[in-house]
């Protein structure tokens, strides 16, 4: 069988299908990875069903959650090419992604409704997106010109789909923030992806049943690789929509996290917020860092409270497996 990033899941979930996967602090939802698992099949089928074929290019703009794991998860499967959309970018800076990327369907939460309706509006000279599928959150209404995630994905199978992609078959397609020019597209095969999971998980500390904070956007590395480690090693996701550094905390100390990711920033950010000696940290052996060189006093900040701060820096750029390229 071909090495495919969604059987990491599969396999998983037949090792260890009562254990807690997925945390959503946002909703408060939790799933062991057997249900997580066929969640993803849902999708890959409703996906096929769909009319989405090995190689698509499929465009997600969804807070971190449980949708965008299982899409995510479901795409790989059935060999589509995601495509991360920065939800901090405008409609033309979407579009001119999408239109790179060569993405036909388009997944997105409500949050993001208004710059959707502006990329929809502009007809078929202004976006290549055929296919709408929204997550509503919070009672909102659908667009009349989307499918809603929830009915077309609950309709679906949850019997494990034919995988006939992997190996150096694409999986996704990462773009960098374009601060020097246009963003441009890292392409990563499932390969490519299966050995950064292999070397983070072996390079780092992480061990079984690690609990480990995504709180950076799944649209970056920093954050998507992370979970795909966490999926190998036998771990549980949790899952912040985003980051606030007192909820950081609040997580840390419910959630008895054991390690986390944090750019410097919000390392010191996590350090300004008022009294949060009193919460209970003491599960957290780590906190890995990147994207800039961590300045001593913060280390040793981190290290006055018991918290090993654990650089890595890479040379290379573009967004690239290993490399946090801080998203702008």
């Amino acid at each position: 069988m071909r090495n495919n990033i969604g059987l990491f899941l599969g396999k998983r979930a037949h090792l260890s299908p009562d254990m807690e996967a997925v945390v959503d602090v946002g909703t408060g939802r939790r799933l062991n990875y057997r249900e997580i698992d066929l969640r993803a099949n849902k999708v890959a089928n409703a996906m096929r069903a769909m009319g989405v074929k090995k190689g698509d290019r499929v465009a997600i703009l969804m807070m971190n959650g449980i949708e965008y794991f299982e899409s995510f998860i479901g795409l790989a499967k059935i060999g589509a090419v995601v495509v991360p959309l920065n939800w901090r970018l405008v409609a033309v800076e979407l579009n001119y992604i999408i239109k790179d990327a060569g993405a036909s369907v388009l997944i997105y939460g409500s949050d993001f409704s208004d710059a959707v309706n502006v990329l929809h509006d502009g007809g078929k000279d202004a976006t290549e997106i055929t296919k709408w599928l929204e997550f509503r959150e919070d009672g909102h209404d659908r667009d009349l010109f989307a499918d809603d995630y929830l009915e077309v994905v609950g309709a679906a199978s949850d019997d494990a789909p034919e995988i006939d992609a992997g190996d150096d078959d694409d999986l996704f397609i990462m773009y960098t923030s374009g601060t020097t020019g246009l963003p441009k597209g890292a392409l990563h095969t499932h390969n490519t992806m299966i050995w950064a999971v292999i070397t983070f998980s072996i390079t780092g500390e992480f061990r079984y049943k690690d609990r480990f904070a995504i709180a950076l956007p799944m649209f970056h590395i920093g954050a998507l690789l992370p979970a795909m480690v966490t999926i190998y090693i036998g771990g549980t996701c949790v899952m912040l929509r985003q980051f606030d550094p007192k909820v950081m905390w609040e997580v840390t100390e419910r959630e008895k996290l054991t390690v986390n990711l944090a750019v410097p920033a919000m390392l010191n950010f996590m350090l300004q917020v008022p009294d949060f000696e009193k919460y209970d940290f003491s599960s957290l052996r780590w906190i890995m860092s990147g994207a800039s060189p961590v300045p001593v006093s913060l280390i040793e900040a981190y290290k006055d409270i018991g918290i090993e701060v654990h650089q890595n820096l890479w040379p290379d750029r573009g967004g690239r497996a290993g490399h946090f390229d801080q998203p702008r």
